[in-house]
């Protein structure tokens, strides 16, 4: 599933009141890391990720291992936040066409 600009900027505007789910520190994108972010993608839809200072992964690095690991589309990067998003069998969130 690829998401066109409306979708993204709609995604965005929902993305601005989350909390972050999952932290990336100083060891980088684990395996673990996977599974939870998977679990949180399914409960959620749309998840953001927080990047430490001391993590030596880049927002750039670390969006497109997780995307490519979860089956999920990067909505965005800013800073050293990132937020993924991947439709769940719940269908919570109905994007614009």
């Amino acid at each position: 599933m690829t998401l066109n600009n409306a979708q993204k900027r709609q995604l965005k505007g929902l993305a601005n009141s989350l909390k972050s789910v999952l932290t990336i520190g100083k060891d980088g994108v684990s395996p673990q890391m996977y599974l939870n972010l998977s679990q949180a993608l399914e409960a959620q839809e749309l998840v953001k990720i927080n990047i430490l200072k001391t993590s030596t992964t880049t927002a750039n690095e670390a969006a497109i291992i997780l995307s490519s690991e979860t089956k999920s589309e990067i909505v965005s990067i800013v800073g050293r936040v990132i937020v993924l998003y991947r439709p769940s069998s719940k269908k919570i969130i109905s994007l614009v066409k």
